[in-house]
């Protein structure tokens, strides 16, 4: 690792350190960090707490759940964002541009629809998004052009848009007194409701996803140079688009499974990341996990602190994510690498 990137992930770490702090410490129920050091350095080393039932029932099975599931969605949306951008050569893509976000959202509320249990939605969210995924490359690969990547996002755009259409129909059908508002508070994004059992389904794919993008941290390099210049140097484009493909959709879906529809993670800090340490990818990855983990962080301890009832979290990363939308497309002419 070249010394340059040091500062910029030491900066990351900083910020994701104070926001486990800020996160764990700030709440309807405030805890001392005093009281927190106590009871994580308990648990680690197994010895009694002298922190409260109370507080130690708040810090491990009421904020700790949420927290690592923030950390976890988080860093999975920056990661597939900063991968999807470098793939697509295209600052303004984000993770949902293949239709993921909205072939989970489909599976989703087709499983409130039918009134399933939490862990049977959480599979058709994933399912949905998967399949969503798969159809944008069906059709793309049917569909013949000079610029395949071009084709592919513009399917994606279109597929999207269908599945929204059915996430529309499915809500119009449902019961306006349960299932609808139900299906709305979901699409919503929020984490209010992650429990320890949550985590599992999630760690896993997004643990998967990661791994394999990380593994290919040199090839996505390559990948981001122009098309005629990536198999002058050998790289199998084809397959190798396939497989960041699915990784980057793998940990989306996973994601949208567990928090709902959270826009705009995987659009901005992938673009903060890169003012830290750069374009490359071997430093650019790491550092969107730690800032994408980190900005969950702050916005879901806003969300539940700003006011009296808990706000939807696609609303505030709306809110943030609109103005510097806005801003990189003032800035579209100015060199982007």
């Amino acid at each position: 690792m070249t010394r340059s990137a040091i500062p910029g992930l030491l900066i990351a770490l900083g910020l994701l350190a104070l926001g486990l702090i800020v996160a764990f410490t700030v709440g309807r129920y405030p805890v001392g960090l005093s009281e927190l050091v106590d009871v994580l350095w308990s648990k680690l080393t197994g010895r009694q707490s002298s922190a409260s039932p109370a507080v130690e029932n708040v810090i491990l099975l009421v904020r700790g759940p949420r927290v690592v599931a923030a950390v976890l969605v988080g860093a999975a949306l920056a990661v597939a964002g900063t991968a999807f951008q470098g793939l697509f050569r295209n600052p303004l893509v984000s993770p949902d541009i293949l239709g993921a976000s909205s072939g989970a959202a489909l599976g989703a509320v087709v499983g409130i629809y039918f009134s399933l249990g939490v862990i049977a939605i959480e599979g058709l969210a994933f399912a949905g998004g998967l399949a969503a995924v798969a159809a944008v490359y069906l059709i793309g690969s049917m569909l013949h052009s000079r610029d395949p990547i071009l084709v592919l996002v513009l399917t994606g755009v279109v597929i999207g848009a269908l599945l929204g259409a059915g996430v529309g129909l499915v809500k119009y059908l449902a019961d306006p007194y349960n299932q609808l508002p139900a299906m709305t508070f979901w699409l919503l994004g929020s984490l209010a409701a992650t429990t320890l059992s949550d985590l599992l389904p999630l760690l896993g794919p997004v643990a998967l996803g990661t791994i394999v993008l990380v593994a290919l941290r040199w090839r996505l390099n390559v990948m981001s140079l122009p098309e005629e210049e990536a198999r002058a140097l050998g790289v199998g484009t084809g397959p190798l688009r396939s497989v960041i493909v699915a990784a980057a959709t793998l940990v989306t879906s996973a994601s949208v499974a567990t928090s709902g529809i959270i826009g705009w993670v995987g659009l901005v800090v992938p673009h903060l990341a890169r003012a830290l340490v750069g374009p490359d990818f071997p430093k650019l990855l790491p550092t969107a996990a730690l800032l994408g983990g980190s900005y969950l962080l702050f916005i879901d301890t806003l969300a539940r602190t700003a006011a009296q009832i808990e706000i939807p979290l696609g609303i505030l990363t709306a809110v943030i994510g609109t103005p510097f939308f806005i801003w990189l497309l003032a800035g579209m002419q100015r060199n982007w690498s």
